[in-house]
């Protein structure tokens, strides 16, 4: 079973880049993850092993997501997916509550100090040193699911506190007199379906070699993938008659995300955009981190200069 973010994670970051690493993945739904950063983090289990260790938190309860299936149902099944899924991805999987250990609605999450604690203490407990969450758009033209903005929203709005130790002991009581730094990610956006149009990217990850793993992934969310989605008719999507029709589908899937992104070649990719809400990187230490990069040099090139103004270099 998932374990609620509510009690203290007694695992904390202790080691270097250069023999571990840890990613977090914070995002609203029970499907999220696996459309978007997916197959990097299975790239980076194949090159890291059992140094690589990876949390997904999902944000909402997932009961908003069905067109026949009660609330209740529907929020119990998808929770049974997400556990399967994770399994597969080798992630660990963790639903987000609030300090009185409250569920948050889906389709109704706002930033309030509820969430922004909650939130925070997710970022705090794990110390990652890769952080990924949905985007916000620049433009107001543009798509959004309000559930991923909340998302975004309260993560960029607690990132400079990640490293206040008593921005919410209202909310998660400690020793105020008694504090250690904690690790400040660096944090990255993924691309939103919801978003068509707005999204843009640094880099750029083949995930061509996991695809087969992807599709098992995804496919483990069939309330979504095979009910939900094609009801809602957001994505172009047909139930599937089968994991190779699903196959099909989530091909151009990827396809058509690799069009909107303008990468000049239709491959199975995921896309990946820098920020400045927490630590900024180097744009070498991104070449040495990320596995299955598309052309390192040009992304290179792009990223060197905003990262040394934004670091002051």
């Amino acid at each position: 079973m998932a374990r609620n973010v509510a009690a203290d994670d007694s695992k904390h970051s202790t080691f270097l880049y250069n023999h571990a690493m840890k990613l977090l993945h914070i995002h609203a739904h029970h499907d999220d993850f696996e459309f978007v950063a997916a197959g990097t983090f299975a790239l980076w289990r194949q090159t890291l092993g059992d140094r690589l260790d990876a949390r997904i938190i999902v944000c909402t309860d997932g009961q908003a997501g069905h067109h026949y299936r009660t609330r209740e149902e529907t929020g119990r099944m998808r929770q049974d997916e997400q556990e399967s899924a994770a399994k597969l991805a080798g992630v660990e999987f963790l639903q987000l509550s609030d300090h009185e250990e409250k569920l948050f609605r889906e389709g109704c999450v706002t930033t309030d100090v509820r969430f922004l604690a909650a939130i925070w203490k997710a970022i705090r407990d794990f110390e990652p040193d890769y952080l990924f969450c949905p985007p916000l758009p620049e433009s107001p033209l543009a798509g959004v699911h309000p559930d991923h903005l909340a998302v975004a929203e309260a993560v960029r709005r607690v990132a400079y506190m990640i490293n206040v130790p008593h921005a919410f002991t209202p909310e998660y009581p400690a020793d105020e007199t008694q504090s250690r730094p904690c690790k400040v990610p660096v944090i990255l956006h993924v691309h939103d379906g919801y978003m068509s149009g707005a999204n843009s990217w640094d880099l750029a990850v083949d995930v061509e070699p996991v695809f087969g793993l992807i599709t098992e992934i995804t496919w483990c969310h069939q309330s979504q993938i095979a009910e939900w989605l094609p009801w809602v008719d957001r994505h172009n999507l047909h139930a599937p008659t089968s994991k190779a029709d699903w196959a099909g589908q989530l091909r151009r899937r990827f396809e058509g995300v690799a069009r909107e992104m303008g990468l000049g070649r239709l491959t199975a990719a995921e896309f990946f955009r820098v920020s400045a809400w927490g630590t900024v990187p180097t744009a070498r230490k991104l070449m040495a981190d990320f596995p299955g990069l598309i052309e390192p040099a040009a992304t290179l090139s792009r990223l060197e200069e905003r990262l040394r103004r934004w670091s002051g270099t």
